[in-house]
Parts: structure tokens; C-alpha cells; sequence
């Protein structure tokens, strides 16, 4: 066969539609999509975003269904900004095919879904979040009796280099500027400036400095040791399934002990308004039914120990494993109340249960962090605003959960892994045959050739031996 040369070709004004390629379906998206149609996802999105349609006749806009159904699809295929959504829907016929878009029609632009996003409030995608939790519910994997709460660091779109002071709006090369001019250096170097910073002790501090491109980021010092400007997310995650069951988005520079008390508010709202709602016939999880008495138990590291979150969790009703830091005697005088809430909880964490949900706390938050930022794209943002960075990672939670679903019906939770699972059966199967076919070898014996068969008998007859004649 002989390659060929491509040459430039003018294309038909007019195309019949038998003579289009059928679209190629992916089994994942279809799966998804089949889970989304029976509960009549785009009727109840569409319900909810009455109040942002015009009262007359506009520009017309993308579906809301197929706004969330872009993001879910940046969770599944690990993409972190909207450009590059917007890219990949305008690249693949199955993504099309999973939006609802025809051949002719247009796909969303990156503008598009970001003026989407601004239109839409915060509520909005807390409202979409707490109804993937309901089809949760239904499906059996949302208990909502023991939670674990931890938090990560999400590195800010904010650069470093450009903060400025709070006071005066100054730089920070200029501020280092007016230092050196208070020693006596007047008009230093860009060399000179950078020594004279590094010798000096320095630090910087929240209350002096904040960024102007980003005014809600906050300098933070991140797991790595590095320090940027970053927000804090939060999640309260339930431990016999792994479902997010609330998200929040805090300043990378709130403490535990202060963030907690409103990641627990939201989850106890969802646990309480879905308090024993049973699980459908054909459920998927191994849950029967959600807790009915709301939230019992409160798992979480060290970071979230203090005698007043103590105090505050057990006011409600709340029994609480979080771990002790070494700490020394204290002083109880007047201190009755936080005195039990704290002994309590240390007795609670010497027995086994304890000790079972902390190693349940430890892998399943992990996991959700891991799935939504590292491998879902988003440990670097790129928006910017607290209220915008929740807005996305709501619909990444989102995703995540109905990603639990998939995990029961199909054994994995994302369509790459979907990719990865086919292309391991494939392997499988050539390295099964490989070997079946190595056994019938080793088992039936070979026939041979002709002309080993030739080669055989001559090795074989008897060798001619010289004779001599006489005549004797």
C-alpha cells in the first residue's frame, strides 16, 4: 500500500444527514446522563433558575442543565478552567452528545459559562449540590451519623510579588525602599534592595498586607512549606460511605476551631431535613436508611481541639472524636461545662470505635480532597472571590458524589477510569490468550515438519561402511 498526499479539498455546501458519522457515544456519560434523566435533573435546574430569565424576549442563552452539566464534566475528565471546558466540549462528539447539543448547534464559549456563573447566586449551587445529596439518599450511600471534618489549602489565582500594603497601597519593593531610606541609602539598586531584604528580619503579616487583584486571598503557609496566597476548603464527609455532605470555602488564614462551627451548620441542615428518608427498592448502597436523629458523632485531627468547640458541639447534642494535642495542666476554676465536654472526649478516644472512625477519617477525607483537587484540577484555582471558588467546588463536590453512584453500577467513578478499566480488560484478555495458547503447546505435542522429518531420517539410517573387494 502506498501513502497517499493531501491536498486541499472544498467542502459540500450541502451534506446529507445519512452521509454523517454517527456519533460516538461514550458508556459513561450515557450511564451518567440516564442516572440525571430519571430524576429529572434539567426540570428541577430549570425550576430554580425561573428568576434569572429575562421578562422579555433576549439573546438566547445555554440551557441551565447544560451549564452544570459543563462543570460536572470538568470534574470527570480533570480539566480546571472554563477555556479548557469550553475546548474539550467543542471537541468531542460524546460530550456533545451528553450536553444534548446537536451538530448544528452551537457550544457554550468559555464566556458563556462565566457570565453564567456571575448570573447565578451561591445558593443556586448549594441548591444543585443538596440535590445530588437526595439522589444519594435514595441510592443508600448517605448515613449522615458519623462525620469527619478536615480542611486543605487552595492555592489562589494571586501572585505574591503583587501585594500592597493596607495603610498606604505602597508595594512591596517600595516599602523595602522607604526602610533603606530611613537607614540613610538613598535611591538603592534593584541588587541592593534585594540584599537589604534579606538580611532583615521580615514577615509578612494579613493585617498589613493584602493583594488588590484578590482582596479575599490570604497569605498562607502551605503543607509544602512554600507561602502563597490561598483560600481554605473545607469539608464534612460522612464515614460509612465517603459522601461530601457539605462544603465550605473559608480565608486560607481562619483557623479550625473557627471554621468548623459553620461547615457542621451546613451539614447538619442537609442530615436534618433528609432525616429518615429510606433508600428506594433497587438501591445501590448498602445504606437502608439516613440517620433520623441528625448528626451523632464529630470526627476530626487535633487542629479542631479547644474547649470551647467542645463545649458548643456537646450544647447540641453532638458527641465528638477529635483528637487531644499535648498540652499542659490545665486550669478548670469556673470551667465546669468545657471541664466535661473535654473529659468526655478523651475517654471516647481510647475505645475502639474511636479508634475505627479516625482510621475511616484519615482515608476517606483524603480521598476527597485527592479526587476534587489533584486529580479533578483544582488545587490551583482560577477564579477568583470566595463566593466564585465555592460556586465551582459545590459543582466538583457534586460530581464527586454522583461519582459514588457510578462506582456502585459500573466499578469506576470517572470517565478516564472508565478508559483505563477497558484498556486493563484488553490486556487481560491478550495475556489469557497468550497463555492458553502457550499450554496447548506445551500439552499437544508438535508435529514436525517435513524437513525436519527428512533431516531426522538421516540422522537416523545407518551409515554406509566401506567395503573392499577380493578375490579371495
Amino acid at each position: 500500500m502506498a501513502l497517499g498526499k493531501r491536498r486541499q479539498k472544498q467542502a459540500s455546501f450541502w451534506v446529507e444527514t445519512s452521509q454523517l458519522q454517527v456519533r460516538g457515544r461514550h458508556p459513561f456519560y450515557s450511564r451518567l446522563n440516564g442516572i440525571l434523566d430519571r430524576a429529572k435533573f434539567d426540570a428541577y435546574v430549570e425550576r430554580i433558575c425561573r428568576k434569572y430569565y429575562a421578562a422579555t424576549m433576549g439573546r438566547p442563552s445555554i440551557a441551565p442543565g447544560v451549564y452544570f452539566r459543563c462543570f460536572l464534566m470538568g470534574y470527570f475528565e480533570g480539566i480546571d478552567s472554563e477555556r479548557g471546558i469550553a475546548y474539550r466540549v467543542s471537541d468531542s462528539l460524546s460530550l456533545r452528545e451528553f450536553l444534548g447539543l446537536s451538530l448544528e448547534e452551537q457550544t457554550p464559549d468559555h464566556s458563556t459559562l462565566s457570565k453564567t456563573r456571575r448570573l447565578m447566586n451561591l445558593g443556586t449551587h448549594k441548591a444543585v449540590f443538596r440535590w445530588v445529596l437526595k439522589r444519594l439518599a435514595a441510592e443508600g450511600l448517605l448515613s449522615g451519623k458519623n462525620l469527619g471534618v478536615d480542611g486543605t489549602t487552595l492555592e489562589a489565582n494571586a501572585a505574591l510579588r503583587s501585594i500592597v500594603r493596607r495603610d498606604n497601597g505602597a508595594s512591596y519593593d517600595e516599602h523595602v525602599a522607604e526602610l533603606m531610606k530611613t537607614e540613610g541609602i538613598e535611591d538603592p539598586t534593584p541588587a541592593e534592595r534585594q540584599r537589604f531584604d534579606r538580611r532583615r528580619k521580615k514577615s509578612l503579616s494579613n493585617r498589613d498586607w493584602v493583594n488588590p487583584h484578590d482582596r479575599e486571598a490570604r497569605i498562607t503557609k502551605m503543607k509544602d512549606g512554600r507561602t502563597h496566597l490561598a483560600y481554605k476548603a473545607e469539608h464534612a464527609v460522612d464515614l460509612e460511605t465517603g459522601a461530601v455532605v457539605a462544603l465550605t470555602v473559608q480565608p486560607g488564614d481562619c483557623g479550625d476551631t473557627a471554621s468548623m462551627l459553620t461547615t457542621l451548620a451546613d451539614a447538619g441542615c442537609v442530615v436534618t431535613e433528609m432525616a429518615g428518608r429510606a433508600a428506594q427498592a433497587d438501591a445501590a448502597g448498602p445504606v437502608a436508611t439516613v440517620s433520623e436523629v441528625g448528626v451523632e458523632r464529630v470526627v476530626a485531627d487535633k487542629g479542631y481541639h479547644s474547649k470551647q468547640t467542645l463545649q458548643d458541639l456537646v450544647e447540641v447534642g453532638v458527641r465528638t472524636v477529635i483528637a487531644e494535642p499535648d498540652r499542659k495542666r490545665q486550669k478548670w476554676s469556673g470551667q465546669e461545662a468545657a471541664q466535661a465536654a473535654v473529659y468526655a472526649n478523651r475517654r471516647r478516644l481510647e475505645t475502639k470505635t474511636a479508634k475505627a472512625l479516625m482510621r475511616r477519617r484519615g482515608e476517606l477525607i483524603e480521598r476527597s480532597f485527592a479526587h476534587l483537587y489533584d486529580t479533578g484540577g483544582m488545587r490551583r484555582v482560577h477564579l477568583r472571590g470566595k463566593e466564585n471558588i465555592a460556586k465551582r467546588a459545590l459543582i466538583h463536590a457534586a460530581a464527586f458524589n454522583l461519582s459514588l453512584i457510578l462506582r456502585q453500577l459500573l466499578q469506576v467513578g470517572t470517565a478516564r477510569q472508565a478508559a483505563d478499566l477497558l484498556a486493563a480488560l484488553c490486556f487481560a484478555f491478550l495475556r489469557l490468550t497468550q497463555a492458553g495458547n502457550a499450554a496447548q503447546l506445551a500439552i499437544e505435542p508438535r508435529r514436525p515438519t517435513n524437513r525436519e522429518t527428512n533431516r531426522l531420517c538421516r540422522h537416523q539410517s545407518p551409515r554406509r561402511q566401506k567395503t573392499t573387494l577380493s578375490t579371495g
